[in-house]
This record gives structure tokens, sequence and C-alpha cells, in this order.
């Protein structure tokens, strides 16, 4: 009688952790950047990014709590506009050499002038919202990903897609962002942080946990502390279980996203 009561229990768990797993109907191609990971990303796109302070400057926090000894070369930028799709912004301009990261700031504030040339190892591109599966618009998406993945080769350095997530009142965004976002990374030979799915999963496992801003699409910190999980395990390749750094918010809630995210990467890539 235990054992059968074991194994319904088994039963039972299986299937409500497959229920977390939202994925694409199409698998990556591209499923790390290492041996060689980038420790200096730029980030281009919108307020998805810029909201509570800025996700790339937490990543940068997340990076250097882990590897405090070499923590001057982890920096991240983000260059955004509110609203903005890829198609809004000049990434031959942003990638310019003496432009953008040719200088820097440590912890007591002084400037750090890079070394000149490639500033960055990896640009992160995230389109509007809505972008990659509006009518109207998805075609762009597609347009800009090669063009814009084009130009960072160009610079020397690695183009990477970040699928962003469904509104809070739009679930049923998650699966089609998913699979246009997975798509562009197969079409470009990028890789794609699987960010949306990771709010999926969330939302499935704690439904009460509050991801988003009053707006419903906007993150709020556990949203945005969510999105840089899920970005120091792709950019990296290391889990975000147990990292020092965890944006104020209480350590339940900080461990529950932190092995979200890890278990997130981990499915999408197929590991």
């Amino acid at each position: 009688m235990m054992r059968l009561f074991a194994r319904v229990m088994l039963a039972m768990c299986l299937a409500v952790a497959a229920g977390f797993n939202v994925q694409a109907q199409t698998r990556p191609k591209v499923t790390s950047l290492g041996p060689d990971f980038p420790k200096a990303a730029l980030f281009v796109g919108n307020s998805f990014f810029y909201y509570n302070n800025g996700m790339p400057g937490h990543l940068t926090f997340m990076e250097r709590a882990v590897d405090p000894a070499n923590k001057a070369v982890y920096r991240n930028t983000m260059v955004t506009i509110g609203g903005s799709g890829l198609d809004w912004h000049d990434m031959d301009n942003l990638l310019r050499p003496g432009g953008l990261g040719a200088y820097s700031f440590d912890e007591q504030n002084n400037v750090i002038f890079n070394k000149p040339g490639r500033q960055y190892d990896a640009v992160v591109m995230m389109d509007c919202s809505q972008c990659p599966i509006h009518p109207q618009l998805k075609d762009a998406f597609a347009t800009f990903a090669k063009k814009d993945s084009e130009i960072v080769r160009v610079h020397g350095m690695r183009p990477v897609l970040f699928m962003s997530w469904a509104y809070a009142d739009k679930p049923e965004m998650t699966e089609s962002l998913a699979e246009a976002y997975t798509i562009a990374g197969n079409a470009n030979d990028a890789l794609v942080i699987p960010a949306g799915l990771a709010f999926a999963r969330v939302r499935k496992l704690r439904p009460e946990l509050n991801l988003y801003a009053l707006d419903k699409r906007h993150p709020s910190p556990a949203g945005t502390y969510l999105a840089a999980c899920v970005t120091f395990a792709a950019l990296t390749g290391r889990s975000p279980v147990d990292n020092a750094y965890t944006l104020g918010l209480d350590a339940g809630t900080a461990q529950l996203l932190q092995k979200a995210a890890w278990d997130t990467v981990q499915d999408y890539y197929g590991r």
C-alpha cells in the first residue's frame, strides 16, 4: 500500500512539474556561448529592460557576486527607448569604435578608460513586447533580427535575442513569443534568453507572486530579478541558485526565482 501511495504521489509530482514546462515548439540550435562566456554585454531594447533601475545593472551585481576576484571585468550597458522595436535602433552607430563602452566607472566612481576596439563581447536584443507576433510588425522583427545580428558580428561581437514575456492578462502570448524568438535565433545562429518561459513557469508555481507592474506589462522588482536570473544563467552557463545578490527580495522569493530561472534555462536548452 505504501509503495502504491509513493508511486501515485510521484506521478502527481511529475504531472504538476510538466505543467510548468511551457516551451516553444521549435528547439533552439544555439544553447551556450561557452567556453568563452561574455563578460561585457550591450542590451538594446526598451522599457522592459530599464524598469526597476535597469535589469542589466542587476545582472552585473549577480556576476560580480560569484566572481569577486574579477568583478572589474563584468560590465553591462543598456540602450533603451520606451516602446521601441529593434527597427528604432541604429545598431551600426551604437557599435562604432570609440562610442558606447569607451569608458566606465569603478566602485569609487573613478573613470576607467576601456581598451580601444571591441567594447562588448555580446549584444542582447529585444523587440517591442508584441512586435514579434503582431501581424503588422512581425516581418520587421525578422528583418531587423537578421540585419542587426549581421552588424553585431561585423563588429566582432556575438548576437543574442531576449525572449520577452506575456502580459499578465494575456498568458497565451507566451508560446507565440517563444516560438517567434526561437525561430529568429535559429535563423541567425543566435542564443535566445528564455525569460518569457521563466515568467510562465513562476506564474504557475506561485500565482500569488506578482511579476508585473500595475500596467500588467512591465516587470515588478520580482519580475526584473527573474529576468536577471535567466539572463545570468543563459550568458554565463552558471546556476543563479544561491547567488548572494537578491535585489532586496526576501530569501524565499529570491530562491524561488533563482531556481525557476535555472530550471527554465535547462529545459529550454535541452540539458
